[in-house]
Formats: C-alpha cells, sequence, structure tokens
C-alpha cells in the first residue's frame, strides 16, 4: 500500500512539474561560436530527455557487448559447478546405500565439473574407503589435510585409515596435529588421552583432561571421576617405586572417586600400614556400599595386620551385613564370609552360607565347595567333582570393558581406548546356540556327588588296631603305579558305614613271593596275540619315493660298444649289433 501511494505521489509530482514547464513563456537559445539555435523551454526539455535516454541505451548496449564473454563465462561455471553438486548430491546418497559403482561414478563426474569443492574431496574419499582402496582415501585425505577450510577434515580421515592399518604411532601424531588445530575436537583428545594411558604417560594423560575441561568438552562430575581414576593408575604403577608419591595421588583419587574399587583397596592398605584403622574400614565400606567387590572384602579382613582367622571372620561378617539380601551384591559378601570360614576352618559355617548357591553354583562357589571337601574331609573325589562342575558353570563377575575380560583393574579400554570403561560384572559366557552345552555332566561326577562322605573309623573298645586294607584288593593296580595324594584318597577304598568291607578276590596271576617282578602283568585285562610275522616282507615304496630307475643310467661308452653279447663276432655279433 505504501508502494501505491508513493507511486501516484511521484506521478503528481511529475505533471506538476511539466505543467509548470509549459506554462513558462519565453524562449531559449543556445550559440556557440557560429551557431545559433532558439526553442522553448517545454521543447528543450523534451529534446533533453530524449537525448539522456539514448544516451543511457548506448551505454547499455556497449556494456552488454563488454560484459558478454564474462557472463558466458559464470553461466558456464555456474552450469558446471550445479551439475557437480548434483553429482555430489547422488553419490553422498549412494554411499550411504552402500552402492560402490554409482559413488565411484558420481565422484569422478564431481571431480571433474567441481575439482575445488570440499565435498567433492569428501565424496571421492569416501568412494575410495567404500570400495577398499586404502590409498586412494589416503591421497584425498591428505588433499583435504592441505587447505585450510578442510584440514581438521583430512586429519580426520587420515586418523582412521592410520588405525585400520595398526599404525597407532601415525595415529597418534595425527591427533596430536589437530588438538593444536582445535583443542576442542573430541576424537583427537579422545585418542591422545588414550594413547598417552596405554603409554603410562599419567602427567600427560592429566594435562589432556585439564584441557578437556577447559574446552568444555565434559562437565565437572566426569572430569573428578576420570581425574581419579588416572591418579588411582599411576598410584598401583608406582606402589612398589615410589611410594610417597603413590600415596599422595591414591589420597587424591580416593576424595575424586570414593567408589573407585581399586583406590579404595590401595588408600585401605597405606591406612592400614600407618595404623589407622578406623579410617582404611571407612574407606572400604563407602566403596562397598556402591560396588561390593572381593578385593574390598580382603582389605576390609586383613585391614589390621597380626589377625587371627576367626578375627577376620567377624570383620568380614560386619562387612557382609552391610549388603541387603534384595541388593545385586549381596552374593559378594557371602562369598567372602564363606573364604573366611574356611582359612578359620568352620567349614559347617561355610557350607551354611554357601547352600543357597549350591544348585545353580557359579565357578567361584564351586571351588569353595571343593575346597571344602578337600580341607575337611580329605574327600578328592567329592573335590574333583566339584572341580568338573565349576568347567561349565557360569561365570562370576570380572573386570569387563568393550567385551574385554581382565583379570585386573585397568583405567582405559585396551579396545577402544576408552577411559574408565572397566565395569565389575558378569561377562557373556557365550553366544546363544542351538547346539546345548558343549561339556555334559559325567558319570564320575555324578557318582562322586551322589554317594556318602567317607567317616573317620573310631578305635574299638577292646583297643585292637583296625588292620588297613591290604594292597591285594586292587589288582587292577600296577607295583610302579605313582602313589595317590594324601588328601586325594581313591575312589575305590571309600569306605561306607553302611555296606561291609568284603575281602578281596585273589588276583588271578601272581608272581612268586621270593622274587617280585618290577613290572607286573594285570590280571583283568588280556594280554594281545602277537602280531604274526610274515615269511617276506614286502618293500612299499612311499609316495614321494622316486624309486630306482629299472633301466639303470645310461653309460654312453656302454651304448657305443655294446654288450659283450654284441662284441661276440660271427654272424650272431652282426645281428646283435642290428638290434635282433
Amino acid at each position: 500500500m505504501l508502494r501505491i501511494v508513493l507511486f501516484l505521489v511521484l506521478i503528481a509530482l511529475a505533471a506538476a512539474g511539466a505543467a509548470w514547464v509549459a506554462d513558462q513563456p519565453g524562449d531559449l537559445v543556445l550559440t556557440a561560436g557560429g551557431f545559433r539555435a532558439s526553442t522553448t523551454l517545454p521543447r528543450f526539455v523534451f529534446l533533453l530527455g530524449l537525448f539522456a535516454a539514448a544516451v543511457v541505451l548506448v551505454w547499455s548496449i556497449l556494456t552488454t557487448i563488454w560484459r558478454t564473454p564474462g557472463r558466458l563465462r559464470r553461466r558456464r561455471h555456474d552450469k558446471r559447478h550445479a551439475r557437480g553438486r548434483h553429482a555430489i548430491t547422488h553419490g553422498l546418497l549412494a554411499i550411504g546405500h552402500g552402492d560402490t559403482a554409482l559413488a565411484r561414478r558420481h565422484a569422478e563426474t564431481a571431480r571433474r565439473h567441481a575439482p575445488n569443492d570440499p565435498l567433492a574431496l569428501l565424496l571421492h574419499a569416501q568412494s575410495a574407503q567404500l570400495e577398499g582402496n586404502r590409498g586412494e582415501a589416503q591421497r584425498a585425505f591428505r588433499a583435504m589435510a592441505e587447505r585450510d577450510d578442510t584440514r581438521l577434515l583430512g586429519l580426520r580421515g587420515l586418523f582412521i585409515e592410520a588405525q585400520r592399518a595398526d599404525d597407532a604411532v601415525g595415529a597418534v601424531m595425527i591427533a596430536e596435529e589437530a588438538i593444536k588445530l582445535s583443542p576442542s575436537s573430541t576424537w583427537a583428545s579422545h585418542a591422545v588421552l588414550g594413547f598417552r594411558c596405554a603409554r603410562g604417560d599419567w602427567s600427560g594423560a592429566l594435562a589432556i583432561l585439564d584441557s578437556n575441561l577447559s574446552a568444555g568438552l565434559i562437565d565437572k562430575p566426569a572430569y573428578r571421576r576420570q581425574r581419579g581414576v588416572l591418579l588411582t593408575a599411576r598410584a598401583l604403577e608406582l606402589e612398589t617405586m615410589d611410594r610417597d608419591v603413590a600415596r599422595e595421588s591414591v589420597m587424591e583419587a580416593i576424595k575424586l572417586a570414593p567408589t573407585l574399587v581399586p583406590a579404595a583397596v590401595l588408600a585401605a592398605k597405606f591406612e592400614s600400614e600407618a595404623h589407622q584403622v578406623r579410617r582404611a574400614m571407612k574407606l572400604v565400606e563407602t566403596a562397598w556400599l556402591a560396588n561390593p567387590h572381593p578385593d574390598l572384602a580382603e582389605a576390609y579382613a586383613h585391614v589390621r595386620i597380626g589377625d587371627s582367622a576367626r578375627q577376620r571372620l567377624q570383620r568380614v561378617e560386619t562387612l557382609a551385613a552391610k549388603t541387603p539380601a534384595d541388593k545385586a551384591g549381596h552374593i559378594e559378601g557371602q562369598l567372602a564370609l564363606a573364604r573366611a570360614a574356611i582359612d578359620a576352618s568352620e567349614f559347617a559355617r561355610a557350607r551354611a552360607v554357601l547352600a543357597p548357591y549350591v544348585n545353580d553354583p557359579t565357578q567361584r562357589v564351586a571351588l569353595l565347595m571343593a575346597e571344602i571337601e578337600r580341607t575337611e574331609h580329605g574327600d578328592g573325589g567329592r573335590a574333583r567333582a566339584w572341580t568338573l562342575r565349576a568347567v561349565r558353570a557360569r561365570h562370576d563377575p570380572a573386570w569387563t570393558a568393550d567385551g574385554y575380560v581382565s583379570d585386573r583393574w585397568r583405567p582405559v579400554s585396551p579396545v577402544t581406548g576408552r577411559l574408565d570403561a572397566f565395569q565389575w560384572q558378569t561377562p557373556v559366557a557365550s553366544l546363544p546356540s542351538d547346539k546345548g552345552d558343549l561339556i555334559e555332566s559325567s558319570a564320575f561326577e555324578e557318582a562322586m556327588l551322589a554317594a556318602p562322605r567317607p567317616k573317620r573309623v573310631a578305635a574299638p573298645a577292646n583297643d585292637t588296631p583296625m588292620e588297613p586294607a591290604p594292597a591285594a584288593a586292587a589288582p587292577a593296580e600296577q607295583d610302579n603305579s605313582p602313589p595317590a595324594a594324601k588328601d586325594e584318597p581313591k575312589a575305590e577304598s571309600v569306605v561306607t558305614p553302611t555296606e561291609p568291607v568284603e575281602p578281596a578276590p585273589e588276583p588271578a596271576e601272581s608272581s612268586p613271593v621270593a622274587a617280585t617282578p618290577v613290572f607286573r602283568t594285570r590280571a583283568d585285562l588280556g594280554k594281545p596275540a602277537p602280531a604274526p610275522i610274515p615269511a617276506v616282507i614286502p618293500i612299499v615304496r612311499a609316495p614321494d619315493d622316486p624309486g630306482i630307475d629299472d633301466e639303470g643310467p645310461s653309460d654312453e661308452f656302454t651304448e657305443q660298444i655294446g654288450t659283450p653279447k654284441a662284441q661276440a663276432g660271427g654272424w650272431r655279433g652282426f645281428w646283435s649289433r642290428w638290434g635282433a
């Protein structure tokens, strides 16, 4: 609306000006040398307007003619750029759905029509990666790294290619170069941090962590946790070399991350050595409530040096009582309690603690039961049966990170280099399969667990000592067989209270008493009949044996003079020399 009003106002002003010029009387005379022109004012204004329009028209024509080549070049360039952009768009889409041939064709089109476009270089590099042509991909990323606008993108591509080629040193050098250009680069700081942790450069790792906090890559709680992890790793490494620095590091770490298990264990150890028992117990209890762990139970049991096994058992009972039965870590307290009860020789208490878990035991439960059977009764058969059950039992929790299971805690994952990746959890035992268990229950295990335990035989009232079972009770045993272990009696010699011991039968074959042979033949095994020796042993040629040439080596001299028969005279010699 405003434009319409403005247009009408301009028209009105033009009309008023034209009317004013038309109303002006008189003539306008133009004199130049001998030239003299006279006209009225309206006519002069009209001619001046025509002249101005002609000048503008001529100038426009000349300008158009002058600018036509440039416009043609720009139009051709824009057309090529549009084709390049179209090829880049469809090439990236082809890479997205995995069409290698189409992506390569669009990459060639984009490089031909838009060679300086950064997206064309990216398309070329990614199409080479999709084809598996690492050399071409590295050349494309290197060209991107030489440009200012795509330098970080090129370094990222070179970093990925170095990782694929297992060039850890080259990858870290590229990441450090990227950190210099952009300290807020997440992938570069992650790579450098993991490399310095793997190399044991804890000071450099802490510097990178401080840089990440300044760049805003991590928040304050994550920074405190990761700094505690790095300080704990440094303390564990310097525990035997520089105990002062190790103690200082782990004390700072336990303040930053009080629930970190290795930090709590090491800090409790240092406090225990300094006779700060209550402080050490407090540190372990804080970590135990957050994450029950066997190392914490071990540190809590030995927090006071010189205690007896029963005192350690009482202390572990206090720690296990802090974990309620409905919590996931309750079993860790029960296993620690069973371990302490075995050390204190309270086997009934250990059996009662492990009783809820024996029907579906884990590996640690089965091994503890085997130790109880071996230590309490000396029952080697039951101990071996529980050991066999531990082979196929469920896995216990372990330090796991990215599918990697470690026997000890580590600050970074060896798979991805992620900091604070290890968690105390149950690892994946195996993938789902329809083939069932690989290890089936053996008859030995079922028989050993079903048989009653051996009981100690007390001396009779008449103080007559019981005669041991004669050695001939096992005729299948050889004289040179290895002696049985003291804590593992043979299953054949188990005596039950319900079945009387019968005298062993006499062996079928016995050797003379006067001269006992070194080796005795078993009576329950028949002697195999000796294989008959053939009269003629055939000679069998091996498959790779070239054998002996039946014709014999060729002798040029013999061929020339022939055999003795060929040297005979007369018509027989002549005939033999002709090959008869």
